[in-house]
C-alpha cells in the first residue's frame, strides 16, 4: 500500500492537527532507541514465520473455494452455477496492519455467496471440513458470539474465520469490500463480520504516515500486554480499539515520529474525558436502513462508557464492553504512561521503564477465583470458549450492585492447574475504587451478582454433564520480593514472623497445585499453590465447606468444594506504579501545547463528541491546560487521582456472600 507523504493530512480528517512540526534530532535519536528496544523483546516476526503464514492463507483460501463448491452442488444448482461458485479470504486486524508479532493468530474474513448461509453451511459442513483435516488442530465453533467466530489452528498459525454472506450470487476474486453498496440486505452477523477488514482499511488510509502509524501501534500493543489491558474480551481494549486510538494521534500530529507519538499518547489519553468520543471521521450516513452509533437516539449507546468510533459506515463503538472499573484502570495506565514519557524528556528514566509488566498479584488483598471444568478436552474447549465471553458482565454486575464503589480487576489470562484435568481458572482483583465516598464500616455483598452472572452463564444451550463453574474469594498477602527488585524497584516490609513454604523462579501464565488427601469431606486439605507469573509463592487452604464460597457453585454432575486461598507470608511488596496501594499524589495537568478549541456537538446527557479544531497554543506560561467552548468560557482540566485502596476484607460469612468492609481512614477523604 502506497504510504501518504509526511506532510499530508489525512483525506478525510475532521481537525487540523495540533503540530505540523517536523522532527528535531532527538526525535529521531529516541526513534531508534525504541526501535532497538522492540527488536531486543523480539516484537517482529522472523521470514520463515512470514513465509509460512502466506502458505497458510493459500490453502486456507483453497479450503473454502472448494467448500463453497461442495455446498452449492449438495443445494442442486446446476454445473455452470457450481463451476462460477466461489467465496474469498480477507485479512483484518493486526495482520493487515503488519503490527502482529511472533505466534499471533490470523484475523480472517471468508466472503460467500447469498445461498450458502452461516449457520448451516459455515458452522457445519466447513467444520466438518476442517475437522477432518490433519493439519487443523484446536478446533472451536462460537457460534453465539457477538460476532460468531471459527478458531483453530492450521499447521500451528492459529486462525479466528469469520463468515460473511454477500447479497451476490458469485463472489468475483477481486471483489472491493470497502463499497457501502456491499451491505446491502446483510444481516446483522454479516454486516459484523465483514466490517472488521473494511475498518482496517480505512484506518490505513487515513493516516499520514503508515509506517510511523505501524510502529508507534506496535508499541503501544506491547505496553498494553505488558500492563494487562489488552483484551476486548475481559473489557479492556482489544487490537482495533489500539489501533483506532493511535491512529488519532498520527492525525493530530503528522510528521511526529514514533517517540513523539508514544509521548503524545498517553499526554492526551490522560486527560481524555470519556464518555466524549474518539473518532477518526465524521459518523457517516448512508442510503441503507443500518443504525450508527448515536446516544441521542439509541439508548444503549448512550450507556457507553468509553466510544471509540469505527470510521466505515455503518459507524459502531468498537469498545462496547468497557466496564466502570477497566475504564478507571486504564485511566490510571494512561497518566502513568503520561508520568514516565515526561520523566524521560529529563533523562531521569528511559523506555524499558514504561514497558515493565504490571504485577496483578501484588495489587490487591481480595480475589474473585473463577475455575471451570468439563469432561474431556472438548467440551474445556467449548465451555472455555462460552465462559470467557461473558466474564466481562461478571465485572459489570459487581460495578452495579456495589454502585461504582468497589473496583473489580480482571485478569487477561487464563491459569491452569496441572493437578487437574480439563480445569481452567481466572482471577479478578477486588478493591475499593478511587474517589468513591464510602462511610466507616460501609460493606458490599456481591453474593448476588455473582449468583446472576452463574445463572447467566448456565443458560449455555450446549451445556453437557461435567461442565461446571465455581466463584469463590482468596485473599492474597504478597511475597517478599528477593527476586523481583530489578523489576519493580520495590522493597520488602517488615515481615510478622511467619514463613514461606518455599521460594522459586516464576515465569509465565499457570497456576499450579498439588492435593493432598483428606481424611473426611469437610476436613481442610494442606495445598501447595504456585502462582506462575503472579510473583507469589502461596500455600492454600481448601475449604471444603459450600459456606466459605461466594454462592452455591453451579455445577451438573453434583455438589461441589470451593478454594479459600490466603498467602501466609505477611511481607508486603509496594505495587508499582500503576497499581500502587493508598496513592493520594496529584497528577501533573496536560501541557500549554495542547487547546481543544471550536464547538461541540451534543450526544445527550452526559456525551459530548468531539467536533472541534485542535490548534496548537502559543506557550504563556501557564501552568495548566484549558478547553475553550463556543460560548468563550474557559474549563481547567482537572485530571482524576487514580490509584487503588484495598484496606481490609471481612472473613467470609456463614453464608453464601462476600462482604468488604472499608474502615473510616479512606471515607475522610470523599
Amino acid at each position: 500500500m502506497a504510504m501518504h507523504k509526511s506532510n499530508q493530512l489525512p483525506r478525510n480528517g475532521m481537525w487540523e492537527p495540533i503540530s505540523t512540526a517536523q522532527p528535531s534530532e532527538l526525535d529521531r535519536s529516541n526513534t531508534r532507541e525504541l526501535q532497538k528496544l522492540m527488536e531486543d523483546v523480539e516484537l517482529y516476526e522472523c521470514h520463515d514465520e512470514a513465509v509460512k503464514r502466506q502458505e497458510v492463507l493459500g490453502r486456507l483460501d483453497q479450503i473454502v473455494k472448494a467448500w463453497v463448491k461442495k455446498v452449492t452442488e449438495a443445494k442442486g444448482y446446476n454445473e455452470e452455477m457450481v463451476g462460477k461458485a466461489n467465496a474469498v479470504i480477507f485479512t483484518f486486524g493486526s495482520y493487515r496492519l503488519r503490527v502482529n508479532g511472533p505466534g499471533a493468530d490470523i484475523d480472517t474474513l471468508c466472503v460467500g455467496p447469498r445461498h450458502v448461509t452461516r449457520e448451516e453451511d459455515f458452522f457445519g459442513e466447513l467444520h466438518r471440513m476442517l475437522a477432518e483435516l490433519p493439519e487443523v488442530q484446536e478446533l472451536h465453533p462460537v457460534p453465539d458470539a457477538f460476532v460468531p467466530v471459527m478458531k483453530f489452528k492450521f499447521n500451528g498459525v492459529s486462525i479466528d474465520l469469520l463468515y460473511a454472506k454477500l447479497g451476490l450470487w458469485t463472489i468475483p476474486e477481486d471483489l472491493n469490500i470497502s463499497l457501502p453498496s456491499l451491505l446491502l440486505d446483510l444481516d446483522e452477523k454479516s454486516v459484523l463480520s465483514i466490517n472488521g477488514s473494511r475498518v482496517t482499511d480505512k484506518i490505513l488510509h487515513m493516516v499520514p504516515n503508515v509506517q510511523n502509524f505501524q510502529t508507534t501501534l506496535r508499541c503501544i500493543r506491547y505496553w498494553s500486554k505488558q500492563r494487562g489491558i489488552y483484551s476486548n474480551i475481559a473489557g479492556f481494549l482489544g487490537g482495533i480499539n489500539w489501533a483506532i486510538l493511535v491512529a488519532r494521534i498520527c492525525q493530530l500530529y503528522p510528521n511526529a515520529l514514533p517517540s513523539l507519538l508514544v509521548s503524545r499518547f498517553f499526554k492526551v489519553y490522560s486527560q481524555w474525558r470519556w464518555p466524549n468520543p474518539i473518532m477518526l471521521c465524521p459518523i457517516e450516513g448512508g442510503s441503507l436502513a443500518l443504525q450508527s452509533w448515536d446516544p441521542r437516539r439509541n439508548f444503549r449507546d448512550k450507556k457507553h462508557l468509553m466510544p471509540i468510533i469505527t470510521p466505515v459506515y455503518p459507524c459502531m463503538n468498537s469498545s462496547y464492553n468497557v466496564s466502570s472499573s477497566t475504564l478507571c484502570i486504564m485511566q490510571q495506565e494512561f497518566q502513568r504512561g503520561n508520568e514516565i514519557c515526561e520523566a524521560m524528556d529529563t533523562n531521569a528514566t528511559g523506555w524499558n521503564t514504561l514497558f515493565e509488566p504490571s504485577h496483578f498479584f501484588e495489587a490487591y488483598k481480595n480475589y474473585l477465583q473463577i475455575d471451570i471444568t468439563a469432561q474431556n478436552d472438548e467440551d474445556l474447549v467449548n465451555w472455555k470458549g462460552w465462559v470467557e465471553s461473558r466474564l466481562r458482565h461478571l465485572t459489570s454486575k459487581i460495578d452495579i450492585h456495589t454502585r461504582g464503589k468497589l473496583l473489580c480487576h480482571p485478569h487477561p489470562g487464563e491459569f491452569l492447574d496441572k493437578s487437574k484435568q480439563f480445569h481452567r481458572c481466572y482471577f479478578m482483583g477486588l478493591g475499593r475504587k478511587q474517589g468513591v465516598c464510602v462511610q466507616g464500616g460501609e460493606q458490599f455483598d456481591i453474593s448476588s451478582a455473582i449468583q446472576e452472572f452463574k445463572d447467566f452463564v448456565g443458560i449455555y444451550a450446549l451445556k453437557k454433564p461435567g461442565m461446571w463453574i465455581s466463584v469463590c474469594h482468596i485473599k492474597f498477602r504478597p511475597a517478599r520480593p528477593k527476586r523481583l527488585g530489578r523489576e519493580c524497584g520495590g522493597s520488602a516490609g517488615a515481615g510478622d514472623g511467619k514463613k514461606r513454604k518455599r521460594e522459586e523462579p516464576i515465569s509465565g501464565q499457570k497456576l499450579r497445585k498439588s492435593d493432598s488427601k483428606a481424611g473426611s469431606k469437610n476436613a481442610s486439605l494442606a495445598v501447595e499453590a504456585k502462582v506462575v507469573d503472579s510473583s507469589i509463592n502461596a500455600r492454600c487452604s481448601n475449604v471444603c465447606s459450600s459456606q466459605s464460597s461466594l454462592g452455591a457453585s453451579f455445577s451438573v454432575s453434583g455438589s461441589s468444594s470451593s478454594t479459600a486461598v490466603e498467602i501466609l507470608d505477611s511481607d508486603i511488596v509496594p505495587a508499582p506504579s500503576g497499581y500502587r496501594q493508598g496513592s493520594s499524589k496529584e497528577h501533573d495537568r496536560l501541557e500549554d501545547d495542547l487547546k481543544l478549541t471550536g464547538e461541540a456537538q451534543s450526544f445527550g446527557e452526559g456525551t459530548g463528541v468531539e467536533n472541534d479544531r485542535v490548534q496548537k497554543v502559543v506557550d504563556t506560561g501557564r501552568s495548566c491546560s484549558s478547553i475553550s467552548r463556543n460560548d468563550g468560557g474557559e474549563e481547567e482540566l482537572e485530571l482524576p487521582v487514580p490509584s487503588y485502596n484495598v484496606l481490609s476484607a471481612a472473613c467470609v460469612a456463614p453464608k453464601p456472600l462476600i462482604k468488604f468492609k472499608f474502615t473510616s481512614s479512606v471515607g475522610a477523604n470523599c
